[in-house]
Parts: C-alpha cells; sequence; structure tokens
C-alpha cells in the first residue's frame, strides 16, 4: 500500500510538473505574439534640429524626412534601424556623401512621423517618400541599416533605383526570430516578417551588402545567404572583420 501510496504522489508530482511548464510556455508564447511589434520597432522622438525637413503623405499618415544638400542632380534615400534616431546620421552624412542630396526617413511613429510601425506601413511609405523625391533627380539610390535594409530590399525590388546600400542585412526577421527562439512556432507568430529573401530576384539595380564579423544581433550567415541569393554578379558583399552590430560605420573602411 505504501509504494502505491508513493507511485501516485510521484505521479501526481510529475503531472504538476507538466501542467506548470505547460502553463509557461503557453503564457510566453502569448506574450511573444502579443508584444512582438515591440522586440522590432523601438521608436525614438522628435529631436531638435536646424536641418531641413519636409512631410511626405502616406495614405492617411505623415512620414518626416530629414534633406541633406539638397539640389543635387544624384539622390539617396536612408531607412534605419529599429532604434535610429536617423538625424544622428546628419552631420556625417551631410560631409560623406556631399555630391548626393540625402533623404533621411523617420519611420512611422518615429521622429515625429504619424501612425504606428509595421511591414506593410513601412513598405508602403517607402514607396510614397520614393516617388515623392525621385522627381528631383536624375538618379536615387536606396540605403537600409539593419531593420532598414528590408526596406531597402522592398523598394529596390518595386521601384528604378540606382543603387542599393545594406548595411548589417539580414535574410528575413523571420529567420532570425526562429534562431533567437528556436522553441517557439515563429512562422504562425510572426506577423511581420520582412523577407528579403524573396525579393533578391526581383531587385535589378546593383548591391552593396556591408555586414560585420562579430554582429551577434544579425549574425554573419543571415547576410550571407541574402547576397548568395542575390548573386555575385549584382551584389558584392563586404566584411568588416572586427565590426559588431552597432559600432560598425565607426570603422574607417565603412564610408
Amino acid at each position: 500500500m505504501e509504494k502505491l501510496n508513493l507511485r501516485q504522489t510521484l505521479a501526481m508530482t510529475i503531472l504538476k510538473i507538466v501542467y506548470v511548464t505547460v502553463g509557461i510556455y503557453l503564457l510566453l508564447l502569448a506574450l511573444l505574439f502579443l508584444f512582438q511589434r515591440s522586440l522590432i520597432y523601438m521608436p525614438t522622438p522628435a529631436y531638435q534640429h536646424s536641418y531641413k525637413q519636409i512631410s511626405v503623405a502616406s495614405g492617411k499618415h505623415t512620414i518626416e524626412v530629414i534633406i541633406l544638400n539638397k539640389g543635387r542632380e544624384r539622390g539617396l534615400i536612408y531607412f534605419g534601424g529599429n532604434a535610429e534616431a536617423v538625424v544622428a546620421n546628419a552631420r556625417e552624412f551631410a560631409e560623406q556623401f556631399e555630391d548626393l542630396s540625402v533623404y533621411l526617413v523617420n519611420y512611422r511613429s518615429y521622429g515625429g512621423s504619424t501612425g504606428e510601425p509595421s511591414e506593410q506601413g513601412l513598405f508602403a511609405d517607402a514607396l510614397n517618400v520614393f516617388d515623392h523625391v525621385a522627381q528631383d533627380h536624375t538618379q536615387v539610390a536606396v540605403m537600409g541599416r539593419s531593420l532598414g535594409s528590408g526596406v531597402a530590399m522592398h523598394l529596390g525590388a518595386q521601384r528604378d533605383v540606382s543603387h542599393i546600400i545594406l548595411v548589417t542585412p539580414y535574410d528575413s526577421i523571420e529567420a532570425i526570430a526562429k534562431s533567437q527562439f528556436p522553441i517557439f512556432p515563429i512562422s504562425m507568430l510572426l506577423k511581420d516578417k520582412f523577407d528579403s529573401m524573396s525579393l533578391a530576384s526581383r531587385v535589378s539595380a546593383p548591391v552593396l551588402l556591408i555586414a560585420g564579423g562579430n554582429d551577434t544581433l544579425i549574425p554573419l550567415q543571415h547576410s550571407q545567404r541574402l547576397a548568395s541569393a542575390l548573386g555575385p554578379e549584382s551584389a558584392q558583399l563586404i566584411i568588416i572583420e572586427q565590426a559588431g552590430h552597432n559600432d560598425i560605420s565607426l570603422f574607417p573602411e565603412f564610408y
């Protein structure tokens, strides 16, 4: 009788552990689903600055765009990282790209732009910004960093851009999320997948990819996969071996 009671107690304990484990897993699953966009987008406020700025209509929203070196023949549109205040690049970009008019795009809810960020929203805004500024230039190139690399890829697949520059790019955010959260069904949960790989065959402009050998946020293999999908005839991958994700632009060879 004592052995039977011991077995019953052990079975009940194991069952309770299973219930608690499943409950915790389901709770984490729900939290990940509900707050996933707060992990992808980290809006920055509208900082005071002295640079020229325009407001571009995008549906019912307004996208704030900072302009550097206005009036140049060629243009460059820049899409930043998920927590980047693009105005922080203004001084350096104005100097480094002095022969280009540079457009620093504030995503929805970033830098005074209205709306809430989403993949489809950012894609739509990118097209509207391009259409707005392209009429003033003979050529327009596009540059995207980290999150912005996916936006730049979408724009490059939809419009006739002259060049594409991708800094610390990914194959897809879905692939990044799967590596970070391997125990969760990411494909079913993720709303914004930013699948740059699927766009590779639709990009005709030459592409420069710049990646860091020590990037732990977007490991190098994700950039390499995208470069392979684009193909060696149209894409060049430059690896700055000692660079990480956030410090890559501090290395002399970056510009």
